[in-house]
């Protein structure tokens, strides 16, 4: 009787182990299943970014700010985003809503003309370091995104869809503690996430980022308060590439300490065209 009593605690530590593994292991996979579902996402981001760059497209920018309890517009403009000699151009085509005035649309094709001028009489070192500082704009501004896995705790939401392909929806919180490796990542300990990923080709078609405290920029230069809310929308473009649609920034910001703004920014995307040897910046405004 003594020794079955030395045994029992054993067997019954036994016992609840087993019983930890057999009702936690179930939801222990599907979070690591979210992990491994956000790195190979963020991977094929990584792969796509070069089809991408070889897509022009008409960006509009439009601010809105809050005057009691409508949204007015502040500002809107509309960009012709090519590639010239390699490398985004950038020329204003509308604002407001409307063409340019035939003023402002010399003034775009004149500063249009100085650049294929500059651009033809580098040298293809120059060229090079042109498009390669381009390159590295691009992957600094993802950056932060690859610290996801590792900084956020990922989980499961039920699925949806998301023009006609079935996503995986996964949340994200940050992890407490952690301290982001690159400097560009400092605001995800103080962000929520909730990302959208194709179940066909672990593309994120979707992110939404939300504020979970006031996040500053350089000290005293901008500060976003909690509860801003950031979300990029992607759409399926020639059946082989994902492209931004919209970019919408939602909440409250202030500059300098100064200028205090509630609205939103809007940025969306539309006539996307492959680029060819044949592509010319040409007039448009919408």
């Amino acid at each position: 009787m003594a020794a079955a009593t030395v045994r029992q605690p054993g067997a019954s530590n036994q016992l609840m182990r087993t019983l930890v593994i057999v009702f936690c292991l179930p939801s222990l996979v599907a979070a690591q299943d979210a992990v491994e579902i956000v790195r190979r996402a963020l991977a094929e981001d990584t792969a796509a970014e070069a089809v991408a760059r070889n897509y022009t497209y008409l960006e509009k920018q439009e601010l809105r700010t809050r005057d009691g309890n409508t949204m007015k517009v502040r500002e809107s403009n509309t960009y012709d985003v090519t590639l010239l000699e390699g490398s985004p151009y950038r020329r204003l085509v509308a604002r407001n809503g409307q063409p340019l005035s035939a003023g402002d649309e010399r003034k775009e094709q004149e500063k249009l003309r100085q650049s294929i001028e500059v651009r033809k009489r580098e040298t293809e070192a120059q060229r090079q370091q042109r498009i390669a500082d381009w390159h590295r704009k691009e992957e600094k501004q993802h950056e932060p995104l690859h610290e996801i896995p590792n900084a956020f705790n990922l989980r499961f939401a039920p699925d949806e869809s998301i023009e006609g392909h079935p996503v995986w929806v996964i949340e994200g919180t940050p992890k407490p503690g952690y301290k982001p490796k690159s400097k560009t990542a400092f605001f995800l300990p103080k962000v929520k996430g909730r990302f959208w990923i194709t179940k066909d080709g672990f593309q994120a078609v979707k992110v939404e980022f939300v504020t979970l405290d006031t996040i500053s920029w350089g000290g005293i230069v901008a500060r976003v308060s909690r509860g801003t809310r950031v979300t990029v929308e992607l759409t399926r473009v020639n059946n082989e590439v994902w492209l931004p649609k919209r970019i919408l920034v939602a909440g409250s910001a202030r500059v300098l300490l100064v200028k205090g703004y509630t609205g939103e920014l809007d940025l969306s995307y539309s006539a996307f065209k492959k680029f060819t040897v044949e592509s010319r910046v040409v007039s448009m405004a919408q």
